[in-house]
This record gives C-alpha cells, sequence and structure tokens, in this order.
C-alpha cells in the first residue's frame, strides 16, 4: 500500500511540475532554451490524457535521470532571477 500511495504521489507531483511548464509566458521558456520544456509538458500530457500507457520504470527513470538536470536548470534560473535588478 505505501509503494502504491508514493508513486501516486511522484506522479501527481510530475503532473504538477508539467502543468506549472505549461502555463510559464512563451518568453520565460525562450529565455531558457536548455530546458527541456516540451518534454516535461509531453509527458505531464501522457501521464494526464494516457495513464494506461505509463509504467512505473518510466516515471522512475524521470526522477532518476531527468529530474536531477531539471532541477540544476531551475534553481540556476532563480539563482539568476535574484542577481537581477
Amino acid at each position: 500500500m505505501e509503494y502504491t500511495l508514493i508513486s501516486d504521489a511522484v506522479i501527481r507531483n510530475l503532473q504538477v511540475l508539467g502543468e506549472s511548464a505549461r502555463r510559464l509566458s512563451e518568453e520565460t521558456k525562450a529565455s531558457r532554451s536548455e530546458v527541456n520544456w516540451r518534454g516535461i509538458i509531453g509527458f505531464r500530457n501522457v501521464m494526464v490524457h494516457n495513464y494506461l500507457d505509463i509504467t512505473l520504470a518510466r516515471v522512475w527513470d524521470v526522477v532518476e535521470l531527468q529530474l536531477p538536470v531539471l532541477k540544476d536548470q531551475i534553481e540556476t534560473m532563480l539563482q539568476n532571477l535574484e542577481e537581477s535588478p
């Protein structure tokens, strides 16, 4: 049961992340072209609309391999915002 609860929570948070990325302005996304916005939003769409096609192995691959890269990119974005006048 705990495994299912954790998996559901991770999937939900990835959906929220994708939705948040979708709502960013095109200007913001264009200014940070190193971030794979299209991939983030696309993965969110698959999780929301084609959820039966998502495997937990794919979700864990995203969490382990891609999320750390995104975290670094977002931290850099936030740092740049703090340094802006």
